[in-house]
């Protein structure tokens, strides 16, 4: 069950965004998207999410055009965890979560005690069981944001798309959760699940061990392991500032700005 962009153009209306992408991620994969504020990533995911129509070329789903699948077998496939929610009801923070079973229920059914069951492990497993019973509208964006992964977790889709997961949370939550990606990619339970996610640090790529894709202006700029896609050279040339890519003791890669920057 692969996700693929061949020759994906996109954008909106006629405002092209980016052109020619082509990717693929498919289970027990983690594909980590990184470059600037504008240059494709949201646009890129929607597209891929079915959300909006693609200008060019096709996105696929298990070998089948997007466009021809209906979004509840779009949903049973792909989960979503958005940059960004605003619920239009004050939910309780369970109650989001178990939306995310919604697309394994059948047209009229309800959620039953098993779907209860699962979201609430789903919680349990990011440390939130807390905020269960709390109002969604009223958590901090950083906890809004881990019920919105718990949700994705708990549809139990083999592929996760991921829009800066990471984006509102603290440097100890971030680590959970690049946790968490890590398991779900490798977790022989599941059979491994594909994951997706757009990040505006390189070294949760280098963290994950992902498949790098970097955009720039609309294309991909550099693809491959991190090492060899998130050079000095790769990255001040994205950004358009200097940038160090510096080995610790332990081996790990860390992303520093370089002098000047």
């Amino acid at each position: 069950m692969k996700l693929e962009a061949r020759g994906l153009s996109i954008g909106y209306g006629r405002r092209l965004v980016g052109r020619d992408l082509d990717l693929e991620v498919a289970p027990g994969q983690i594909v980590c998207l990184l470059g600037p504020n504008g240059c494709g990533k949201t646009t890129l995911f929607r597209t891929l999410l079915g959300l909006i129509p693609a200008l060019g070329g096709e996105a696929l789903l298990g070998g089948a055009p997007l466009r021809r699948l209906a979004r509840a077998e779009i949903a049973r496939r792909i989960s979503y965890v958005p940059q960004a929610h605003a619920p239009p009801f004050p939910y309780e923070a369970l109650e989001i979560v178990m939306m995310g079973r919604t697309a394994r229920l059948g047209r009229f059914a309800q959620p039953g005690p098993g779907d209860r069951t699962a979201a609430c492990a789903e919680m349990e497993r990011l440390g939130i069981a807390d905020l269960a019973h709390r109002d969604y509208s009223r958590l901090s964006g950083g906890q809004r944001q881990l019920v919105l992964i718990a949700r994705a977790l708990a549809q139990q889709a083999p592929l996760i798309v991921m829009d800066e997961p990471t984006a509102s949370l603290d440097f100890g939550n971030q680590s959970l959760v690049l946790g968490e990606i890590g398991k779900l990619a490798h977790a022989a339970s599941r059979d491994g699940q594909g994951v997706i996610l757009s990040t505006h640090n390189p070294d949760h790529a280098f963290a994950l061990g992902a498949e790098v894709v970097l955009m720039h202006d609309g294309a991909i700029h550099r693809r491959g392991r991190p090492e060899a896609a998130l050079t000095a050279a790769s990255l001040s040339e994205v950004y358009g500032v200097p940038v160090m890519v510096e080995r610790t003791p332990s081996g790990r890669h860390v992303c520093l700005p370089g002098p000047g920057a």
